[in-house]
């Protein structure tokens, strides 16, 4: 049987929607103490274009990306 995380936000006392939802059975429930921060609308566009650019066969090896990055850092 696959499992499902959820996250859900709880104010201490209400039950959340989150967990009524789910079918009656035995959960483990565990605090998420650092929450990924948002990306910034550059931030996301830039992992749009690197997506596409994968997706439509622009790729280089490990070796290369090293030599454009420490090009790009002047190592």
């Amino acid at each position: 049987m696959a499992q499902r995380t959820r996250i859900l936000s709880w104010n201490g006392k209400d039950v959340p929607a989150e967990l009524r939802e789910l079918p009656a059975g035995r959960y483990l429930v565990e605090a998420v103490e650092e929450v990924a921060p948002q990306l910034s609308p550059d931030e996301e566009a830039g992992i749009e274009a690197v997506l596409e650019s994968y997706l439509q066969g622009r790729v280089v090896d490990a070796d290369r990306a090293r030599e454009i990055i420490h090009a790009a850092l002047g190592r």
